[in-house]
Protein backbone atom coordinates (compact mmCIF):
# COMPACT_ATOMS: atom_id res chain seq x y z
CA UNK A 1 0.00 0.00 0.00
CA UNK A 2 1.26 3.95 -0.51
CA UNK A 3 -0.19 6.99 0.18
CA UNK A 4 1.88 10.28 0.09
CA UNK A 5 0.17 13.44 2.40
CA UNK A 6 1.68 16.72 1.04
CA UNK A 7 2.54 19.36 3.62
CA UNK A 8 4.27 21.69 1.85
CA UNK A 9 3.74 22.93 -1.28
CA UNK A 10 6.05 24.73 -3.77
CA UNK A 11 4.48 27.86 -2.44
CA UNK A 12 5.39 27.28 0.73
CA UNK A 13 8.91 26.57 -0.49
CA UNK A 14 9.14 29.84 -2.12
CA UNK A 15 8.02 31.83 1.03
CA UNK A 16 10.42 29.88 3.67
CA UNK A 17 12.81 31.30 0.66
CA UNK A 18 12.32 34.35 0.51
CA UNK A 19 12.50 34.79 3.95
CA UNK A 20 15.51 33.21 4.80
CA UNK A 21 17.17 35.35 2.29
CA UNK A 22 15.64 38.36 3.13
CA UNK A 23 16.36 37.70 6.32
CA UNK A 24 19.95 36.11 6.20
CA UNK A 25 21.30 38.57 3.84
CA UNK A 26 20.10 41.53 5.63
CA UNK A 27 21.95 39.69 8.89
CA UNK A 28 24.89 41.07 10.44
CA UNK A 29 27.03 38.64 9.79
CA UNK A 30 25.50 37.67 6.69
CA UNK A 31 23.92 33.99 6.42
CA UNK A 32 22.36 31.79 4.30
CA UNK A 33 20.68 28.16 5.65
CA UNK A 34 22.27 24.55 3.91
CA UNK A 35 18.61 23.39 3.09
CA UNK A 36 18.89 25.75 -0.22
CA UNK A 37 22.13 23.94 -1.65
CA UNK A 38 19.78 21.30 -2.66
CA UNK A 39 18.30 22.19 -6.30
CA UNK A 40 18.59 19.37 -8.84
CA UNK A 41 22.11 20.15 -9.23
CA UNK A 42 23.21 20.89 -5.88
CA UNK A 43 21.69 17.30 -4.88
CA UNK A 44 23.68 16.27 -7.78
CA UNK A 45 27.17 17.27 -6.72
CA UNK A 46 26.26 16.36 -2.89
CA UNK A 47 26.21 12.63 -3.93
CA UNK A 48 29.45 13.75 -6.49
CA UNK A 49 30.82 14.66 -2.79
CA UNK A 50 29.43 11.38 -0.71
CA UNK A 51 32.08 10.04 -2.97
CA UNK A 52 35.21 11.54 -2.81
CA UNK A 53 38.72 10.01 -1.09
CA UNK A 54 38.07 13.29 1.24
CA UNK A 55 34.38 12.65 2.04
CA UNK A 56 34.49 9.75 4.79
CA UNK A 57 30.57 10.15 6.65
CA UNK A 58 28.68 8.47 3.98
CA UNK A 59 30.87 5.60 3.92
CA UNK A 60 31.27 5.48 7.51
CA UNK A 61 27.90 5.59 8.22
CA UNK A 62 26.84 2.88 6.04
CA UNK A 63 29.71 0.55 7.18
CA UNK A 64 27.74 0.48 10.23
CA UNK A 65 24.10 -0.28 8.98
CA UNK A 66 25.74 -3.12 7.14
CA UNK A 67 27.42 -4.44 10.19
CA UNK A 68 24.82 -3.49 12.93
CA UNK A 69 21.56 -3.32 10.82
CA UNK A 70 20.09 -6.88 12.60
CA UNK A 71 21.33 -5.24 16.04
CA UNK A 72 19.57 -2.55 15.68
CA UNK A 73 16.22 -3.82 14.69
CA UNK A 74 16.36 -6.19 17.54
CA UNK A 75 17.25 -3.32 20.21
CA UNK A 76 14.12 -1.30 18.51
CA UNK A 77 12.00 -3.90 18.11
CA UNK A 78 9.69 -1.86 15.97
CA UNK A 79 6.83 -2.36 14.03
CA UNK A 80 7.20 1.34 11.85
CA UNK A 81 10.25 3.02 10.92
CA UNK A 82 10.06 7.05 10.25
CA UNK A 83 12.77 8.43 8.41
CA UNK A 84 13.07 12.17 8.41
CA UNK A 85 15.45 13.55 5.17
CA UNK A 86 15.01 9.79 3.87
CA UNK A 87 16.65 10.75 0.10
CA UNK A 88 17.82 8.28 -2.12
CA UNK A 89 16.80 5.08 0.34
CA UNK A 90 19.92 3.41 -0.04
CA UNK A 91 20.56 3.18 3.23
CA UNK A 92 16.97 2.77 4.62
CA UNK A 93 16.66 -0.30 2.40
CA UNK A 94 19.33 -1.76 4.95
CA UNK A 95 17.13 -0.72 8.08
CA UNK A 96 14.11 -1.91 5.97
CA UNK A 97 15.50 -5.48 5.56
CA UNK A 98 16.89 -5.93 9.05
CA UNK A 99 13.22 -5.31 10.47
CA UNK A 100 11.85 -7.40 8.23
CA UNK A 101 14.07 -10.14 9.14
CA UNK A 102 13.28 -9.04 12.72
CA UNK A 103 9.95 -10.07 11.35
CA UNK A 104 7.84 -7.00 12.55
CA UNK A 105 7.77 -4.31 10.21
CA UNK A 106 4.64 -3.48 8.68
CA UNK A 107 4.80 0.47 8.32
CA UNK A 108 7.65 2.78 6.52
CA UNK A 109 6.89 6.82 6.54
CA UNK A 110 9.73 8.51 4.82
CA UNK A 111 9.81 12.36 5.62
CA UNK A 112 11.27 15.07 3.12
CA UNK A 113 11.01 17.86 1.62
CA UNK A 114 11.25 17.32 -2.03
CA UNK A 115 7.56 16.29 -2.86
CA UNK A 116 8.59 14.54 -6.56
CA UNK A 117 11.55 12.98 -5.22
CA UNK A 118 9.97 11.41 -2.24
CA UNK A 119 6.74 10.47 -4.63
CA UNK A 120 9.25 8.32 -6.99
CA UNK A 121 11.24 6.76 -4.63
CA UNK A 122 8.10 5.98 -2.06
CA UNK A 123 6.52 4.37 -4.66
CA UNK A 124 9.03 2.30 -5.58
CA UNK A 125 9.62 1.29 -1.77
CA UNK A 126 6.17 0.10 -1.60
CA UNK A 127 6.82 -2.30 -4.61
CA UNK A 128 9.79 -4.08 -3.39
CA UNK A 129 7.96 -4.35 0.17
CA UNK A 130 4.48 -4.94 -0.83
CA UNK A 131 3.65 -6.14 3.14
CA UNK A 132 4.62 -2.62 3.73
CA UNK A 133 2.76 0.12 4.78
CA UNK A 134 4.10 2.69 2.95
CA UNK A 135 2.99 6.10 4.18
CA UNK A 136 5.32 9.20 2.85
CA UNK A 137 4.96 12.64 3.88
CA UNK A 138 6.19 15.95 2.46
CA UNK A 139 7.18 18.21 4.81
CA UNK A 140 9.77 20.31 6.35
CA UNK A 141 10.33 17.93 9.78
CA UNK A 142 12.28 20.69 11.11
CA UNK A 143 8.21 22.27 11.23
CA UNK A 144 6.04 19.52 10.79
CA UNK A 145 7.28 17.03 13.00
CA UNK A 146 3.60 17.44 15.12
CA UNK A 147 1.54 16.56 11.69
CA UNK A 148 3.49 12.95 11.01
CA UNK A 149 1.31 9.89 11.54
CA UNK A 150 3.17 8.60 13.85
CA UNK A 151 1.53 5.41 15.56
CA UNK A 152 -1.42 5.35 14.02
CA UNK A 153 -1.45 1.67 13.75
CA UNK A 154 0.05 1.37 17.22
CA UNK A 155 2.94 -0.57 17.88
CA UNK A 156 6.33 0.11 18.70
CA UNK A 157 7.91 3.09 16.44
CA UNK A 158 11.62 3.78 15.26
CA UNK A 159 12.44 7.60 14.13
CA UNK A 160 15.70 7.47 11.73
CA UNK A 161 17.58 10.67 11.81
CA UNK A 162 20.77 9.69 9.44
CA UNK A 163 23.26 11.55 7.85
CA UNK A 164 24.51 13.46 10.94
CA UNK A 165 21.45 16.30 10.36
CA UNK A 166 21.27 17.30 13.39
CA UNK A 167 24.66 18.52 13.02
CA UNK A 168 23.84 21.69 11.06
CA UNK A 169 21.49 22.66 13.51
CA UNK A 170 23.34 25.40 16.52
CA UNK A 171 22.73 23.84 20.08
CA UNK A 172 19.33 25.62 20.78
CA UNK A 173 17.78 25.14 17.59
CA UNK A 174 18.97 21.12 18.29
CA UNK A 175 17.72 20.82 21.25
CA UNK A 176 14.19 22.11 20.32
CA UNK A 177 14.24 19.29 17.53
CA UNK A 178 15.12 16.83 19.88
CA UNK A 179 12.33 17.79 22.34
CA UNK A 180 10.11 18.01 19.22
CA UNK A 181 10.93 14.47 18.24
CA UNK A 182 10.16 13.45 21.95
CA UNK A 183 6.85 14.94 21.45
CA UNK A 184 6.08 13.04 18.22
CA UNK A 185 6.94 9.53 20.11
CA UNK A 186 5.34 7.41 22.22
CA UNK A 187 7.64 6.28 25.63
CA UNK A 188 9.17 3.24 24.61
CA UNK A 189 9.60 4.10 20.90
CA UNK A 190 13.06 5.04 19.77
CA UNK A 191 15.58 7.10 18.07
CA UNK A 192 17.95 6.56 15.71
CA UNK A 193 20.45 9.38 15.60
CA UNK A 194 23.78 9.26 12.84
CA UNK A 195 26.39 11.96 14.05
CA UNK A 196 29.71 12.77 13.08
CA UNK A 197 32.44 12.56 15.87
CA UNK A 198 34.93 14.85 16.91
CA UNK A 199 37.98 14.39 15.19
CA UNK A 200 41.79 15.41 13.68
CA UNK A 201 40.95 19.02 12.33
CA UNK A 202 42.93 18.66 9.37
CA UNK A 203 40.47 15.73 7.86
CA UNK A 204 37.44 17.48 8.85
CA UNK A 205 38.60 20.87 6.89
CA UNK A 206 39.50 18.47 3.82
CA UNK A 207 36.04 16.23 4.00
CA UNK A 208 34.43 20.22 3.60
CA UNK A 209 37.21 21.65 1.32
CA UNK A 210 38.33 18.22 -1.55
CA UNK A 211 41.15 18.51 -3.80
CA UNK A 212 39.01 18.45 -6.57
CA UNK A 213 36.69 21.27 -5.62
CA UNK A 214 33.45 19.34 -6.13
CA UNK A 215 32.39 21.04 -2.35
CA UNK A 216 33.20 24.38 -3.51
CA UNK A 217 30.77 24.30 -6.94
CA UNK A 218 28.38 22.74 -3.93
CA UNK A 219 28.74 25.73 -1.64
CA UNK A 220 28.47 28.30 -4.60
CA UNK A 221 25.29 26.51 -5.81
CA UNK A 222 23.22 28.31 -3.59
CA UNK A 223 23.61 31.67 -5.09
CA UNK A 224 22.74 30.72 -8.37
CA UNK A 225 19.53 28.81 -6.45
CA UNK A 226 18.77 32.54 -5.29
CA UNK A 227 19.20 34.20 -9.00
CA UNK A 228 17.46 31.37 -10.13
CA UNK A 229 14.47 31.35 -8.29
CA UNK A 230 14.41 35.07 -6.71
CA UNK A 231 16.03 36.87 -10.01
CA UNK A 232 19.17 37.97 -8.35
CA UNK A 233 22.54 38.58 -9.70
CA UNK A 234 25.07 36.87 -7.92
CA UNK A 235 28.33 36.16 -9.75
CA UNK A 236 29.26 32.73 -8.19
CA UNK A 237 32.85 32.85 -9.56
CA UNK A 238 33.05 36.22 -7.57
CA UNK A 239 33.33 33.82 -4.50
CA UNK A 240 35.73 31.47 -3.05
CA UNK A 241 34.51 28.79 -0.82
CA UNK A 242 35.51 28.67 2.81
CA UNK A 243 36.24 25.75 5.12
CA UNK A 244 37.25 26.17 8.70
CA UNK A 245 37.51 24.06 11.85
CA UNK A 246 35.75 26.30 15.08
CA UNK A 247 37.45 24.37 17.64
CA UNK A 248 35.33 26.23 20.16
CA UNK A 249 32.11 25.21 18.97
CA UNK A 250 33.56 21.60 17.40
CA UNK A 251 32.11 22.19 14.39
CA UNK A 252 32.76 23.06 10.43
CA UNK A 253 31.48 26.11 9.26
CA UNK A 254 31.30 26.70 5.12
CA UNK A 255 31.36 29.90 4.12
CA UNK A 256 31.52 31.88 0.96
CA UNK A 257 34.03 34.88 0.77
CA UNK A 258 33.74 38.42 -1.69
CA UNK A 259 36.71 38.67 -3.37
CA UNK A 260 36.14 41.75 -4.18
CA UNK A 261 33.72 44.92 -3.34
CA UNK A 262 30.51 43.52 -4.83
CA UNK A 263 27.01 44.95 -5.36
CA UNK A 264 23.85 42.24 -5.66
CA UNK A 265 20.26 43.02 -6.41
CA UNK A 266 17.47 40.42 -5.27
CA UNK A 267 14.97 41.32 -8.23
CA UNK A 268 12.13 39.17 -6.51
CA UNK A 269 12.80 40.79 -3.16
CA UNK A 270 13.59 44.43 -4.04
CA UNK A 271 16.45 43.91 -2.07
CA UNK A 272 20.00 45.33 -2.50
CA UNK A 273 23.11 44.08 -0.59
CA UNK A 274 26.75 45.05 -0.59
CA UNK A 275 29.84 43.05 -0.09
CA UNK A 276 32.93 44.15 1.34
CA UNK A 277 36.06 42.64 -0.22
CA UNK A 278 37.02 39.55 1.76
CA UNK A 279 33.31 39.47 3.48
CA UNK A 280 32.38 36.16 4.57
CA UNK A 281 28.68 34.78 4.45
CA UNK A 282 28.01 31.72 6.48
CA UNK A 283 25.99 28.64 4.72
CA UNK A 284 26.66 25.43 6.83
CA UNK A 285 27.79 24.63 10.19
CA UNK A 286 28.19 20.54 10.48
CA UNK A 287 28.79 19.98 14.23
CA UNK A 288 30.62 16.80 15.19
CA UNK A 289 30.08 15.26 18.60
CA UNK A 290 31.33 12.88 21.29
CA UNK A 291 29.66 10.56 22.96
CA UNK A 292 28.89 12.41 26.42
CA UNK A 293 27.87 15.74 24.93
CA UNK A 294 25.35 13.54 22.87
CA UNK A 295 24.20 11.49 25.51
CA UNK A 296 23.51 14.62 27.60
CA UNK A 297 21.86 16.56 25.22
CA UNK A 298 19.48 12.87 24.74
CA UNK A 299 19.05 13.09 28.13
CA UNK A 300 17.79 16.57 28.41
CA UNK A 301 15.21 16.34 25.47
CA UNK A 302 13.53 12.76 27.15
CA UNK A 303 15.61 10.08 25.57
CA UNK A 304 17.97 7.50 27.05
CA UNK A 305 20.91 6.55 24.89
CA UNK A 306 21.15 2.99 25.27
CA UNK A 307 23.10 2.05 22.56
CA UNK A 308 26.11 3.37 20.66
CA UNK A 309 28.00 1.88 17.24
CA UNK A 310 30.86 3.47 15.05
CA UNK A 311 32.69 2.25 11.89
CA UNK A 312 35.50 0.16 12.58
CA UNK A 313 37.98 3.33 12.11
CA UNK A 314 35.69 5.67 15.04
CA UNK A 315 34.77 8.35 12.95
CA UNK A 316 31.32 7.97 13.05
CA UNK A 317 28.37 6.85 15.37
CA UNK A 318 24.94 5.83 15.09
CA UNK A 319 23.04 6.24 18.72
CA UNK A 320 19.92 4.39 19.77
CA UNK A 321 18.01 6.50 22.46
CA UNK A 322 14.66 5.18 24.22
CA UNK A 323 11.97 7.84 24.68
CA UNK A 324 11.54 8.46 28.27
Amino acid sequence: MFRIDRNLTADDLDKALRSDVAAGLTARPKQLPPKWFYDERGSALFEEITALPEYYPTRAERAILELRADEIADAADAEALIELGSGSGIKTRLLLDAMRRHGRLTRFVPVDVSGDFLAASAAQLADDYPRVDVHAVVGDFEHHLGLLPVGENGGRQLLAVLGSTIGNQEPGPRAAFLRDIRAALATGDSLLLGADLVKDPDRLVAAYDDAQGVTAAFNRNVLSVINQRLGADFDPAAFDHVARWDAGCEWIEMRLRARGDQHVRVADLGLEVGFAAGEEMRTEISAKFRREGLSAELGAAGFELTHWWTDPAGDFALTLATAR
